[in-house]
């Protein structure tokens, strides 16, 4: 049976939701509120479902997360777009494995470490906000690279990326921390991509039109 663990602690309440996402829903509530007492029954309707989106959106449930040696978990939720050997970047020292996951809104936004290790340096390059699926987002938009030393010794880049409608990244990481693999280390407020870089020798578990979950689905494994 595959072993598991856990890399944050459990949440201690049965819905539980990221902090980032407390303004959005207060105000939604509390918009709803003054909708049902000035008697606007259907606004009111109306501000309940958006309410309850807004909670959707931002929930954050406990993960699961591999044991196995040498394992990369998926940073995020949603659906790989892009698996391939890229020649240059200028997030990573000459070739790399490429893996690009693309979130909608109805996935979970919270993002994980890939790999067990310590952060070596975080970089914010301001962009433009074109689809998250298209190509040049990668490069063009707003994103937040964020390199890691793993415990094997290799480096490993996860971008964070905005998207058409995803406006803020946020990420609670700074350079010389300490990270384990599964653990929550930011978000991308309602939906976008990751992009995941790594070196080429890797075995990747994982293919174009996966669907992945953060921290639990297994993107690659080193020897």
């Amino acid at each position: 049976m595959d072993k598991y663990s856990r890399s944050d602690p459990q949440s201690q309440t049965a819905f539980p939701v990221a902090r980032a996402g407390y303004p959005f829903i207060l105000v939604a509530a509390f918009s709803t509120a003054v909708l049902a007492l000035l008697g606007l029954t259907t606004l009111t309707l109306i501000g309940l479902v958006v309410t309850f989106c807004i909670c959707g959106f931002f929930r954050d449930p406990d993960r699961v997360i591999p044991v196995a040696k040498g394992a990369v978990v998926s940073p995020a939720d949603g659906k790989v777009i892009a698996a391939s050997v890229v020649d240059n970047s200028p997030l990573f020292n000459g070739e790399a494995m490429k893996i690009s996951i693309f979130m909608s809104v109805f996935n979970v936004h919270v993002n994980r470490v890939p790999y067990s290790g310590r952060v070596k340096e975080i970089d914010y390059y301001p962009g433009k906000f074109f689809s998250a699926n298209l190509d040049k987002a990668s490069q063009q938009n707003e994103h937040n690279a964020v390199s890691i030393e793993m415990e094997n010794g290799k480096p490993l880049c996860v971008v964070q990326i905005a998207g058409l409608i995803a406006r803020r990244i946020i990420c609670h990481l700074q350079p010389g921390d300490p990270v384990l693999r599964g653990q929550r280390f930011g978000l991308i407020c309602f939906g976008s991509r990751l992009d995941v870089y790594l070196p080429t020798d890797i075995k990747l578990k994982s293919a174009v039109g996966d669907k992945v979950k953060a921290g639990t689905s297994i993107l690659g494994e080193f020897d």
